[in-house]
């Protein structure tokens, strides 16, 4: 990622130091965040980032790229750790850039660790299958186990960065935004600070809950856009698509106490439509080759990158059941992938459902 010549940015961490920033994860989100980071390093301080896998992370480590992300050449002010220490020590923020599913094992093995005072932003999307936890809270959840958080001492600031952020744009440095969300309003607008630049602008929002749930699923539309698309249903259907799944998501959300303005800004209807519509998605991409007859497990194991919107449909299904949702969208993308159902089939029930007055939300 090249240096932005026109960035201009505040002091990212306050008077008298600068941050070091542990980036987990060296997916494609993980990178580009490094590298969002690195990009002025003279303020933002030390970013080190951390993968699962030595053998990975050591070739990043060496060549500096990623087959997960071609276009991005690591900067050189990026230390790629190689243990687990090295890559948490002395860490003031922590970036968790972890698929949901694997987000408990990640920090439960890390959870001796991790500094006390470190705030952790994380960029996951997704809803764990059954304890229908969002990333923020896994994390909570683990940091309370033993080896973990102080129970006497104050709480660790939490936030969520969520937005419409194709991987291969940030990369290019196009224009983008995002929303740094936190209960906590001063860590808020640290992580808007930490991640702002001339081409990156973050807002600030306080509901935690309806920016994750926005993340997550939407992940879950994308799919039954990406079935669209294998159909060749058309625009039309496709648009209409994204305007009922944004209802459906925003009933969840109002019927689980998060804002319902949330899902009508950058990380809900902005990042919905930019999955939904971009060829780049993997949650569109896999509805896609489902809808073109192609078996999901076989999809699977032979993409390169985990498909968030699979599992996350589980967990969404069983929001939607645990809170008396009606979500026709999700249910239908959930008898696809797990109950057998024909694609075609699917898109003809939502069609043939009764008719009725419109509702938003």
């Amino acid at each position: 990622m090249a240096t932005s010549p026109n960035a201009s940015t505040p002091n990212r961490a306050g008077p008298g130091s600068l941050p070091r920033v542990a980036v987990l994860g060296i997916g494609q989100m993980g990178l580009v965040c490094a590298a969002m980071l690195a990009d002025e390093s003279d303020r933002r301080g030390d970013v080190v980032c951390w993968g699962h896998d030595e053998d990975e992370s050591g070739v990043l480590a060496q060549t500096r790229r990623s087959q997960r992300l071609p276009e991005l050449a690591l900067p050189a002010s990026i230390r790629v750790a190689l243990s687990d220490a090295d890559a948490l020590r002395g860490a003031d923020v922590i970036v968790s850039a972890v698929p949901v599913q694997f987000l408990r094992e990640t920090w439960t093995r890390l959870r001796p660790l991790v500094p006390q005072g470190a705030g952790v932003v994380s960029v996951s999307k997704g809803i764990e299958n059954g304890t229908l936890l969002r990333p923020t809270q896994i994390i909570a959840d683990v940091m309370q186990g033993p080896g973990g958080d102080d129970p006497d001492g104050p709480p660790r600031p939490l936030a969520c960065l969520s937005g419409p952020t194709i991987a291969t744009e940030l990369v290019r440095q196009l224009p983008a935004t995002m929303t740094g969300a936190s209960d906590d309003a001063d860590f808020a607008e640290r992580v808007q600070s930490l991640f702002s630049s001339s081409w990156m602008r973050v807002y600030t929002n306080p509901d935690l809950l309806g920016v994750e749930l926005a993340g997550a699923t939407k992940n879950v539309i994308a799919i039954a856009a990406g079935i669209i698309d294998g159909l060749n249903a058309g625009y039309n259907a496709k648009s209409a698509l994204l305007a009922r799944g944004l209802a459906e998501i925003a009933r969840l959300g109002s019927a689980m106490g998060a804002s319902r303005e949330t899902f009508f800004g950058v990380s809900g209807v902005g990042d919905l439509a930019t999955t939904c519509f971009c060829p780049e998605g993997r949650n569109r991409s896999c509805g896609e080759a489902l809808g073109k007859g192609q078996d999901l497990q076989a999809y699977l194991e032979a993409s390169p990158f985990v498909v968030e919107g699979v599992a996350t449909s589980k967990s969404v299904a069983d929001l939607s059941a645990k809170y008396r949702v009606e979500m026709p969208i999700t249910q239908a993308v959930h008898a696809v992938l797990f109950e057998k159902l024909d694609p075609l089939r699917a898109i003809s029930m939502l069609m043939s459902r009764d008719l009725k007055g419109e509702q938003i939300g």
